[in-house]
């Protein structure tokens, strides 16, 4: 795919092919789905934009912004696989550093193509998996979206921009197993000019991809201008009632 079709990828109902098998989401459902879903997604997200409340920002609540020194890299240093662990679905993810503790919801598309968001009337402070990512852990990028803020305040991934290099994000799966991860970057990017590729594209190594709404709030279109994502890299795991171990 060309720069200029990825760069055409830049905020909320964004709806593209995705002709590259290796960008494509992996669907685990049959029938119509499964080609929807091999043929388009809509592909930011844009939590919090999608329905673009902007509480926080009426209410002169400012949401942390990632710092020029906390941009760090997209990815682990050097080019070793590193670890990584098997195929289990996500139950929960806990990042200490910002306080948040979330039950973790399995999302895909929505019937137009459109990336599915948690409920701002029922579930602005559950984060959710994009379930046709690679689960946490495994070799590839695993995605997690939340909402910056809701109709009553803000929501899950109000201080995502907090984070820096270095911060541990546990995401406890199914198995029992927690993944331990690394951020190595936080960064915020206009919609416009959203580096598609970069977050959902396949990698070489166990990573995660943090995704909210950022930046400035627009009145006038009722949407946040800017996604603030993390990338962290899987460092270790500790399985149930156990030592961590890898790290």
């Amino acid at each position: 795919m060309g720069d200029a079709e990825w760069r055409r990828i830049a905020g909320c109902r964004v709806v593209m092919s995705w002709p590259q098998s290796e960008y494509a989401p992996q669907a685990s459902t049959s029938g119509s789905l499964r080609a929807r879903v091999a043929g388009v997604v809509g592909v930011l997200l844009i939590v919090g934009g999608a329905a673009a409340v902007g509480v926080a920002v009426t209410a002169q609540e400012h949401a942390p912004q990632p710092s020029l020194a906390a941009a760090g890299a997209a990815g682990p240093a050097g080019k070793a696989r590193g670890p990584s662990l098997r195929r289990s679905l996500p139950v929960s993810v806990d990042i200490p550093a910002i306080g948040v503790s979330s039950k973790l919801l399995h999302l895909g598309v929505n019937s137009d193509g459109t990336i599915q968001v948690p409920s701002l009337y029922t579930r602005p402070g559950e984060a959710a998996w994009f379930k046709y990512s690679a689960t946490p852990g495994q070799i590839g990028a695993s995605v997690i979206e939340g909402h910056l803020d809701g109709y009553h305040g803000p929501a899950v991934f109000f201080r995502l921009g907090a984070l820096r290099p270095g911060n541990r994000i546990d995401v406890t799966l199914a198995d029992g197993i927690t993944a331990v991860f690394r951020v190595t970057g936080v960064r915020q990017y206009r919609k416009s000019s959203f580096p598609a590729k970069a977050v959902y594209g396949a990698t070489g190594y166990a990573t995660l991809h943090l995704i909210t709404c950022g930046g400035a709030f627009d009145h006038a279109t009722g949407h946040y201008l800017s996604s603030t994502v993390v990338f962290a890299s899987l460092t270790s795991s500790r399985p149930a009632g156990g030592s961590q171990a890898g790290d």
